[in-house]
């Protein structure tokens, strides 16, 4: 038996306590980001991604075409994440959770500050868009390896029992920060011109992330390393685990293969479903249906506040009954009802209190897969490769399903002229999604990590 295999002690109260919060804390700014410049979509395709902005910038300036563009820089940030997965995961399982999630939060907060002080294609021409698209790909290495880190130090600081309340700790400061940069947009929508937002008040929430950043910062270079992390390998070895080249164990690294490409299908319905309801649809409301800026944001913080609240609630009652039948419950409830609430969105006689209603459903359902999600993901590698494992799962499901939800959406929207495509998508992913969540053993969520 190696060392490597040893069950650690439980940690104390403490340092589960400050493991969830420097963790959360980094989350928040990571997602916060992601939140803007969902929200933003127009008012970035205006600045940059229109080769014509004009004087009368507006929401309709920016075009599809211009919207498809500015989705197609979010989703090769998406893509990038994989990348950051593999760097970063590596890192974290040679070096420890501590230092690698102290690097992924410096560089988002320098990645997202930067935009904020970028010069708009009305200001250096077609160099804009490509220095947007750069900064956006740093950012996305940075989410990649910020996901696999902040899981791996949680669930493994986490109380006996209590593993899928602090996993979902996770996705709660997702729904924080997606919540904070809808709501700081919508805010600044309010007390701003369309002009003035258009011109420079865009730039304020990416300038937020410096103080933010730094916050998260101090919080993580006090962390302490989850008990049973390894040291790192000698000098010149790669340590234990499917991830490592030239260990000689390819049945290892093929069962691990298997685990991601697994994990993605478990997580898959969560990604498209989440970026549908919780990113895209203010830009959808706005392209497809004509909804100005002003009143297409509050459906995106409507539905982030029902999502935020049924996150927690979620992870507690997985670490009750088990992952799998929360994270169906979740699943199958989008292929449900994903349609009928897009047609109550769509409907001008319908009355605003079942809209409300509606959205906070909608960000429930997804909750209820958010909160188990990150906890089965840490269940499913052994902590020699768990950083890498779980990142990497998590990083090609939201690659795939979450980065190329606006620019799927918005391209058949425009080509068919439905717009119950996001409908379509959510629905059509999460049933794919609960092929993969019924592989999911009951008992699971008793078991020790390993």
């Amino acid at each position: 038996m190696t060392s490597t295999d040893l069950r650690p002690a439980p940690p104390p109260r403490s340092t589960a306590r400050r493991a969830l919060l420097a963790g959360s804390v980094g989350n928040l700014v990571e997602w916060y980001e992601f939140g803007v410049y969902g929200a933003f979509a127009t008012v970035i395709a205006a600045n940059f991604f229109t080769p014509d902005p004009g004087a009368g910038a507006g929401p309709g300036t920016g075009g599809v075409a211009a919207l498809m563009a500015t989705y197609a820089s979010f989703a090769l940030a998406f893509f990038f994440r994989p990348v950051g997965a593999l760097l970063f995961g590596r890192l974290g399982d040679r070096l420890g959770r501590r230092p690698t999630l102290i690097l992924v939060v410096g560089l988002m907060t320098l990645a997202t500050t930067l935009i904020g002080l970028l010069p708009t294609q009305a200001t250096v021409g077609a160099a804009a868009p490509w220095l947007l698209t750069f900064l956006r790909v740093l950012q996305g290495i940075s989410a990649g390896g910020e996901f696999g880190g902040a899981v791996a130090l949680m669930t493994e600081s986490a109380p006996v029992g209590r593993r899928g309340l602090h996993g979902a700790w996770q996705s709660f400061t997702v729904a924080l920060g997606l919540l904070a940069g809808a709501g700081t947009a919508a805010g600044l929508a309010a007390v701003l011109s369309p002009s003035a937002l258009y011109a420079w008040g865009w730039r304020i929430p990416f300038l937020l992330a410096l103080p933010l950043g730094a916050v998260a910062l101090w919080l993580r270079t006090a962390l302490e390393e989850p008990p049973g992390t390894p040291p790192g390998p000698a000098p010149g070895r790669h340590p234990e685990g499917a991830f490592a080249p030239g260990t000689g164990e390819p049945r290892r690294r093929g069962e691990q293969a298997r685990a991601v490409v697994l994990g993605v299908g478990r997580v898959m319905g969560w990604s498209a479903a989440g970026y549908t309801f919780l990113v895209v649809l203010p830009s959808h409301l706005q392209s497809a249906l004509g909804v100005s800026f002003r009143e297409a944001l509050p459906a995106a913080v409507l539905a982030n506040l029902g999502f935020a609240a049924s996150i927690l609630p979620a992870g507690m009652l997985s670490d009750r009954i088990g992952r799998r039948p929360v994270m169906l419950a979740g699943a199958l409830g989008v292929v449900v009802f994903a349609l009928p609430v897009l047609r109550v969105l769509q409907s001008p006689g319908a009355a605003p209190g079942v809209k409300v209603a509606a959205l906070l459903f909608a960000g429930a359902l997804i909750g209820l897969m958010a909160g188990p999600g990150p906890a089965m993901l840490a269940e499913m590698f052994p902590r020699r490769v768990r950083c890498t494992g779980l990142g990497l799962a998590y990083a090609l499901a939201n690659a795939v399903f979450s980065g190329c939800a606006g620019l799927v959406i918005t391209a058949l929207t425009a080509r068919t002229g439905n717009t119950a495509v996001p409908a379509y998508y959510a629905a059509g992913v999460c049933a794919l999604s609960c092929v993969a969540l019924l592989t999911l053993r009951g008992d699971d969520h008793r078991e020790p990590l390993r």
